[in-house]
């Protein structure tokens, strides 16, 4: 009986050794894929909402270092 179960542990054994080894590139795609359908991606409303915010961040970082710029050139034409 022992043996039995033996040589059935063996057989599976051999299956899974017997199987053709994965490239990396294949293991790689699958990866990739299965990691791509678990990635929430953002609706056309959040892209649109996103991309307000940002500009408006820029046009206000831009009004800032340009009024730091006037501001300073104020006080260098006061030295000259």
């Amino acid at each position: 009986m022992a043996k039995e179960v033996k040589e059935k542990k063996d057989k599976k054994a051999k299956k899974v050794t017997e199987k053709k080894p994965k490239t990396k590139k294949e293991s790689l795609t699958k990866g990739l894929k299965k990691e791509m359908k678990l990635v929430k991606w953002p609706t056309v409303k959040e892209i649109v909402k996103y991309t307000i915010a940002t500009v408006i961040f820029c046009v206000i970082l831009i009004v800032f270092f340009e009024l730091l710029n006037m501001i300073l050139a104020y006080i260098k034409g006061l030295f000259n």
